[in-house]
């Protein structure tokens, strides 16, 4: 019988027996210090290691079990829910028997989840990664330090050399601070099971299977997808942008004035004139027509706010990923590109777009960092937060929106260390957008009156008193807004077709079909990102519900324009449930592929005809002829070389006088002469042109006494009603 051995166990070293031996002698000490280096870098590979994992897992997400036999309830459901949104189009509405019906849509989509027919995608997996909660103290001291200095020298509302060089810097050394450098692994292979050995090519040496070749094809369809669904956005945003909208109103005066005063050197944090406005659009107005050779015109500001929308389309692209797979994607940046609604406030030539260009990236940086707990995914949320502060005055909203996204993950996490990440994170995106911000925050210390005055006329009594007690104009506000989807969308005329639902006829049916689907999955699985979804309608409509000192005012698309981007995600959800109840069964994904294209297709020409045939014609007859106005101007300096002596007689409700000159080269110049100050033009030399309205006779007496040898004759306008007369004085 052999006999046991037993050794004792070693005597574990103290701390001073540790410092011993690194003090023993230089080459220990360095020793140590490659040890701890090493062991750092083997920490970075864990952590990748572990991030590749948990993409695996995500890559296999397990998609819902569908049953094999036709999915009738999906489509008598969709059918259902397509006739109710018909059945309020404009202009006959049947609005009760349309509840009847979508409420019976309702019914079979609940009957269809419940038979495993019509399901969401599967949400994309959760990370799983402890936050090593590092910070870089030196280059945080000195971002601290470039950024107070910064902060100092903004003092004079300017943007100069110095200041902005303080303050990037400060920003990039922020960035810098939290950065975490381990690296993202790219998603795994797929693997296809059982594939039998396949055909094998050659090209220069290199051996290609048929399953990589079959691997390329699909790729290369798909991206083809992608690209032409990106390239039907930039059409829609593009085409007859020349035309569609036609006329500028006085908004778009003060833009002008406003990039012509930048162009001087008057380079503003804040624009004060009209209330107030932030700068980003200005200085892109200025680069767009630097670049473009387009001038201080209507088609500068149009052309910078639709290529705005344009870079907007590939953040709902990776929205759509965040909340389903590349399907949702592609659908969503269909939808997107397609919509009148986020169409028609790109090509309006004002800070509309910027609202939901700042709300998609930060939400999608916010959503991905939060699953894949992922803090560079926070920094950049923090980043695109800051900036969208800087472009229009609803975005103001979004802090709120990620202070409720991230309470929301805080109540849903499910151990005291996520929560504390999750406050980690919260301060960092916090921090990182008042960096960013600083510029502005500095301005409204000097200028707290005019930097809230817009925003505090609309939801105080400063400007007008409130027509109600605030919380019933609150709740009557918020029914409107949150009906503006599927119903009417308000009386603005400038930037929508009014009385009509915000969204077409198979996008809104799609959206509200999704929203059911959302409540339902989260009743049943708790998913964080389902009920941030959700709460993001409410949420990024709020600066039109706001509005209660001028209730008329909402819903107002472009106020509440950042949920153009959630309500067209939360429809593509819907559509790849929908399309995917087919796939199941023998033959069934041309079906499914044929759907969706068939939506897709009707959502496409519905939004055409919209922008392209409705919107055109309703703003061409809702807004002032200034281009006619503004071409007898030029016709004036043609034959006389100078436009000194040209003035426009103002008349209530009638065109700015500002904006012939815009038309006529002249962005700086308000042409306006009143009636009571024609005898001022007495001491001016002839030529001399006055341009009056044609319900204005006492002008024409005015003049007739002040030049008798004029002669009057009538402007025939290409709009019906619009003509306008001039008085010309020759000698």
């Amino acid at each position: 019988m052999e006999q046991e051995t037993r050794t004792l166990p070693e005597k574990e070293p103290s701390v001073l027996d540790l410092y011993k031996s690194v003090t023993k002698d230089w080459a220990s000490f360095f020793n140590f210090v490659r040890s701890v280096w090493d062991a750092r870098r083997r920490e970075e590979i864990n952590q990748a290691l572990a991030y590749e994992a948990q993409q695996t897992v995500a890559a296999h997400a397990v998609e819902p079990v569908r049953v094999e036999t036709f999915p009738w309830r999906v489509l008598l459901a969709m059918g259902l829910a397509l006739t109710a949104q018909a059945l309020v189009e404009p202009p006959q509405r049947f609005s009760m028997v349309s509840v009847t019906v979508y409420l019976a849509a309702f019914g079979l989509a609940f009957w269809s989840y419940r038979s495993h027919e019509w399901h969401l995608p599967a949400l994309p997996a959760i990370w799983r990664a402890a936050d090593p909660l590092t910070i870089r103290l030196v280059p945080l001291g000195l971002a601290v330090f470039l950024a107070w200095a910064a902060f100092i020298n903004f003092k004079d509302g300017l943007f100069t050399g110095l200041n902005v060089s303080l303050w990037l810097l400060s920003i990039v050394l922020l960035l810098v601070s939290f950065w975490v450098p381990a690296p993202r692994p790219a998603a795994p292979q797929e693997e296809t099971p059982a594939e039998t050995p396949g055909k094998t090519w050659s090209f220069s040496g290199v051996e290609i299977t048929f399953k990589d070749f079959s691997k390329i094809q699909r790729t290369l369809i798909w991206s083809m997808l992608v690209l032409a669904a990106f390239g039907l956005g930039i059409f829609f945003r593009l085409y007859q942008l020349d035309q569609i909208p036609n006329e500028p109103f006085s908004d778009h005066a003060d833009k002008i004035l406003d990039v012509y005063e930048l162009s001087q050197g008057q380079t503003w944090v804040f624009f004060e004139r009209n209330t107030g406005r932030e700068a980003i659009q200005m200085y892109w107005t200025l680069l767009v027509l630097n670049l473009f050779g387009t001038g201080f015109s209507f088609y500068s500001l149009k052309l910078g706010t639709a290529l705005l929308g344009i870079l907007t389309l590939p953040f709902v692209y990776q929205i759509g990923k965040e909340f389903g797979n590349e399907r949702v994607a592609l659908y969503a940046l269909i939808l997107f590109g397609v919509a009148s609604w986020p169409n028609i406030i790109s090509r309006i030539g004002l800070r509309f777009p910027l609202y939901p260009l700042f709300v998609a990236p930060t939400l999608l940086y916010l959503i991905r960092g939060l699953r894949t707990q992922n803090r560079n995914d926070f920094l950049l949320a923090g980043l695109f937060l800051g900036l969208g502060l800087h472009g229009y005055s609803p975005f103001r909203i979004m802090p709120f929106m990620v202070a409720a996204a991230f309470f929301i993950y805080f109540l849903h996490a499910g151990s005291k260390e996520n929560r504390q990440q999750a406050i980690f994170w919260f301060l960092l995106v916090a921090l990182v957008s008042f960096f960013v911000f600083l510029p502005l925050m500095r301005y409204w210390l000097s200028n707290p009156e005019m930097f809230g005055y817009r925003a505090f006329s609309r939801v105080s009594s400063i400007e007008t008193p409130l027509p109600g007690p605030a919380w019933q104009i609150f709740l009557s506000n918020l029914y409107k807004g949150l009906l503006m989807f599927n119903w009417y969308n308000g009386e603005i005329w400038v930037n929508s077709v009014t009385g009509r639902p915000a969204l077409d006829v198979i996008t809104a049916a799609l959206f509200l079909m999704g929203i059911v689907f959302l409540l339902t999955r989260y009743i049943r699985q708790r998913d964080w990102r389902d009920l941030a979804l959700l709460i993001s309608i409410p949420a990024l409509i709020m600066p039109s519900v706001l509005s209660l000192a001028f209730p008329a005012e909402n819903p107002a698309m472009n106020r509440a324009g950042g949920a153009s981007v959630t309500a067209t995600v939360i429809a593509a959800v819907a559509l790849d449930g929908l399309a995917s109840s087919f796939r199941s069964g023998k033959n069934r994904k041309i079906i499914a592929a044929g759907i969706a294209a068939a939506l897709l297709a009707g959502a496409t020409i519905a939004n055409y005809d919209i922008v392209f045939r409705q919107f055109k014609t309703n703003y061409s007859q809702g807004s002032w002829n200034t281009s006619e106005i503004g071409r007898v101007i030029s016709d004036f300096e043609e034959k006389y070389g100078q436009t000194d002596t040209v003035w426009i007689v103002p008349y209530p409700y009638w065109v700015d006088t500002r904006l012939p000159g815009v038309w006529a080269g002249i962005p700086d110049r308000d042409f306006a002469l009143f009636p009571e100050n024609l005898a001022q033009s007495l001491s001016y030399p002839a030529p001399k042109m006055f341009i009056y309205w044609n319900a204005d006779p006492e002008t024409e007496r005015l003049l007739r006494e002040l030049y008798p040898n004029g002669n009057v004759s009538r402007y025939t306008s290409a709009f019906e009603g619009k003509d306008f007369f001039i008085y010309l004085v020759e000698q």
